[in-house]
């Protein structure tokens, strides 16, 4: 039987077979984004993809994609992205998600609003019936106002720590804010939750990606299953 990471393998190298030559592609984060942005690395070397250059969305991808020799612009030269190839922490049916378990999810949202088409890669443990089930949601806040922003997901019946490093020291982000993660449990109404946390001026960004991902390739223990966000 095929090791979780070998699963990931086939799943992101299936997703990056959708990137065609003279595409702008948004680069994703994570373990298991990497796996597809080393495949893309591949295809360019082989000759089988051209003229491509890819947006990093964090300062962790922009390394490994410049190692790899894709070549990177930013969005003073592009402000679409043809597709964008990225993981997620937790996928509901409707293929919403909560992303940020790595702490790139401001960048990251970013990136696949300006995107055409956002393909996500899990496994099968990141299915769920309803967003909180399994994962806290990741929640951006400026250092100024790291206790308030606490004090107020509480308020709406979360429990919250503040991220740490695995040396104890506080988590920062490559915009140097914080991660509160916000345990709701499983959470009833997405875009009310959503709406709530947009409008709080001392959070930048929350891990709810509504309505954003086109597609999810799953990688499971018998195969890969491939599925698109109905738009109707």
């Amino acid at each position: 039987m095929a090791s979780q990471d070998e699963l990931k393998q086939i799943a992101a190298n299936r997703a990056a077979e959708f990137v065609e030559s003279d595409m702008v592609v948004g680069l994703g984060s994570g373990s298991t984004a990497n796996f597809a942005i080393q495949r893309i690395a591949e295809r360019i070397k082989s000759g089988g993809l051209k003229n491509i250059v890819g947006i990093p969305s964090s300062a962790r991808t922009e390394k490994l994609a410049t190692e790899l020799g894709i070549p990177l612009v930013g969005f003073d030269e592009k402000q679409q992205i043809d597709i964008t190839i990225d993981g997620a922490d937790e996928v509901d049916p409707q293929l919403n998600l909560i992303k940020g378990g790595g702490g790139a999810l401001l960048r990251e949202k970013v990136v696949a609003q300006a995107s055409r088409q956002n393909i996500i890669i899990v496994d099968d443990s990141k299915l769920s019936a309803h967003l909180g089930t399994k994962w806290a949601l990741p929640v951006e806040v400026i250092p100024f106002a790291g206790k308030t922003e606490a004090s107020f997901l509480k308020s709406l019946g979360a429990s919250v720590s503040i991220r740490s490093q695995g040396d104890g020291a506080i988590f920062k982000t490559d915009q140097n804010n914080l991660i509160l993660d916000a345990d709701f449990g499983p959470i009833t109404d997405l875009a009310k939750l959503a709406a709530q946390l947009d409008g709080r001026a001392g959070i930048v960004e929350h891990g709810l990606f509504l309505e954003l991902a086109s597609d999810v390739i799953v990688a499971e223990s018998n195969g890969i299953r491939h599925l698109k966000r109905n738009e109707n």
